[in-house]
């Protein structure tokens, strides 16, 4: 029974039809532009039901035993990043359901936000399911992963990579970002410089990594297992980065639009931008050390013998 399970997770079928059926149920509800509390319901509990299926699996599979460590390694970040996701989630409609959260983004049009968010999560957890049945591939072909490491490598993109994604860093970097935002919001007004500010500081990280990402992927592309795995996580960073974008474009807008650029907030609406920033800077730098198990990944993997060439050369 557990096998039949990881199989339909990891059906490939699963990336198109759930962000499909995703799209038809977000169309409909927002035929009117507003959302009553069952269609919320909804739509909350199939996030929630999702996301946690998905961390259970990627925290089941990174214990059990396996003779290449950064295999299990990388399924402890993948989990790690889908928990922060799903606190995020269980966060934002808590609040909502309680009805304690007076606006998101942009009122006229935070159904748009509404939207945007189920889709990218929908899309989000469906690739990362996606994106594991690879590494299980690899996973099985351990006896074959016995390639030198390429971590030697001193091009000026991979030492400034290892520097940031250094653990003392990352940690002075959280600390930084949860000291900024506790400084900003005691009087519970946010104006367009702190926003601006907060905002810019999530996306350079997000596209930086996205970059690193997709230069990873060009890389390895001779290796399909390795590639396909690293263009799933990539497009599954690629829809949070749009999904940050299009939310403080939208926030930015109301506040020009705001007397002053400056905005007083409820107290749970500034508790909800406070959690809801502290919660992408969680999951940025959970990405960060998936990026760098990648890049050990990469350095040690080889195309398992016996499997046909992957890529052919130009004749």
């Amino acid at each position: 029974m557990g096998e039949l399970v990881a199989n339909v997770l990891r059906d490939g079928r699963l990336v198109v039809g759930l962000p499909g059926l995703a799209l038809v149920w977000r169309v409909l509800v927002s035929l009117d532009r507003t959302e009553v509390l069952w269609e919320s319901i909804c739509s909350g509990l199939s996030l929630f039901l999702l996301g946690w299926i998905s961390f259970g699996y990627t925290n089941a599979l990174s214990r059990k035993p396996s003779r290449w460590p950064v295999s299990s390694t990388l399924y402890q970040r993948i989990s790690l990043g889908l928990l922060v996701l799903n606190g995020y989630l269980l966060m934002y409609y808590g609040l909502r359901w309680a009805g304690v959260l007076h606006k998101e983004a942009y009122l006229p049009l935070d159904f748009i936000v509404r939207d945007i968010r189920y889709l990218t999560f929908v899309l989000a957890y469906s690739t990362i399911l996606w994106s594991t049945k690879y590494l299980k591939q690899m996973q099985a072909g351990y006896r074959f992963l016995v390639s030198p490491s390429k971590l030697a490598d001193r091009s000026v993109r991979a030492v400034v990579f290892r520097v940031i994604t250094d653990e003392r860093t990352l940690l002075v970097l959280i600390g930084l970002a949860f000291l900024w935002r506790t400084v900003i919001s005691f009087d519970f007004t946010l104006t367009i410089g702190e926003s601006m500010a907060s905002g810019i500081a999530l996306l350079i990280i997000g596209w930086f990594l996205l970059g690193y990402m997709c230069a990873l992927a060009v890389e390895t592309r001779a290796r399909v297992a390795l590639s396909r795995l690293i263009q799933g996580l990539t497009f599954t960073l690629g829809t949070l980065n749009v999904y940050v974008l299009l939310y403080y474009i939208m926030t930015w807008f109301r506040l020009v639009t705001t007397e002053g650029f400056r905005e007083a907030l409820a107290p749970l609406d500034s508790l909800f931008s406070d959690l809801g920033f502290f919660s992408f800077v969680l999951f940025y730098f959970t990405a960060m050390l998936v990026a760098k198990s990648l890049e050990k990944a990469s350095g040690d993997y080889i195309v398992p013998l016996g499997t046909p060439t992957e890529v052919k050369t130009a004749g």
